[in-house]
């Protein structure tokens, strides 16, 4: 693993804890100075304290959810009026899977964001150069892509996101300026990481759960249901399902997908090209 971590851009805001936070301090505090003004009060006191945890843990199980922190669940306002929408393609890279998909976003035209998890890019930096060369993004996707990784502490949390920053910084030629959690789950501690990162935190409008789902017309339906401008969409160069035609099932759906696209008048671009800096608020 890198040891160094990359230097901050600058940030003009200081970082400013969620509502949820600040209220989940409060109550920690406001259960603590209960206690000591009256001893008799610690079963309450215990009660509020497990209530807040049972609620800030089952936000940070809720990809979507905005309680913890900023998180990109659409394309700003501006794109989806220019017809754009996103597919992300998750925890790549992968050898026997990505230029086959890069060779069927070429043959449409279409641009996508590949969050890349920076072990697997360490092993395959070529892989990772020939998905810019092509015209795409690759963004953060964590170090090791860790199950445990929303149980990580602060410490544990910056190092899996920082290091992984460092390396496909150095592989891909650019810092990447979006992070997707592994699986979607956080904690807490990770919106602070992220602003000193200069990361926005990205989740997704529809998945095709193409890791689970071994049926391609299963995975095409779910990201073609109420299909919009502006939409988010969730595919897996890594750790997809095999269909009976032993693919990778994200090979399967691309063309179809991509097909219904031009059928809508959409236009597939990468995160980067959607969400200017100055970019409008996001469609809800």
């Amino acid at each position: 693993m890198l040891s160094t971590v990359p230097t901050p851009h600058t940030r003009a805001t200081r970082w400013r804890a969620p509502l949820l936070v600040r209220a989940s301090v409060a109550c920690h505090v406001g259960a603590a100075a209960a206690v000591a003004a009256d001893p008799a009060l610690w079963p309450w006191a215990l009660g509020a304290v497990v209530a807040d945890h049972a609620l800030v843990t089952a936000t940070g199980l809720w990809p979507r959810s905005t309680w913890l922190g900023a998180n990109l669940r659409r394309l700003p306002r501006a794109a989806a009026a220019r017809r754009e929408v996103s597919i992300t393609i998750d925890d790549g890279p992968n050898p026997a899977v990505t230029p086959a998909v890069l060779d069927l976003l070429e043959r449409h035209d279409a641009k996508a964001t590949f969050f890349c998890i920076a072990q697997r890019a360490q092993q395959h930096p070529q892989l990772c150069r020939e998905i810019v060369r092509r015209g795409h993004r690759v963004e953060n996707h964590s170090w090791r892509h860790a199950h445990t990784f929303s149980l990580l502490g602060p410490g544990g949390c910056a190092r899996e996101t920082a290091t992984a920053q460092a390396a496909l910084t150095e592989i891909a030629g650019a810092p990447p300026r979006f992070f997707r959690a592994p699986a979607g789950l956080r904690n807490p501690f990770l919106d602070p990481v992220l602003h000193r990162l200069d990361l926005q935190l990205v989740s997704w409008t529809r998945r095709g759960f193409d890791t689970v789902h071994t049926n391609p017309a299963d995975v095409l339906g779910r990201l073609t249901r109420d299909l919009a401008p502006g939409d988010i969409l969730l595919l897996h160069d890594g750790n997809a399902a095999r269909s009976s035609s032993g693919r990778a099932v994200v090979l399967d759906v691309l063309p179809a997908l991509l097909h219904r696209f031009a059928q809508d008048g959409l236009r597939a671009v990468t995160l980067d090209h959607a969400v200017a800096r100055d970019a409008g608020p996001a469609v809800r």
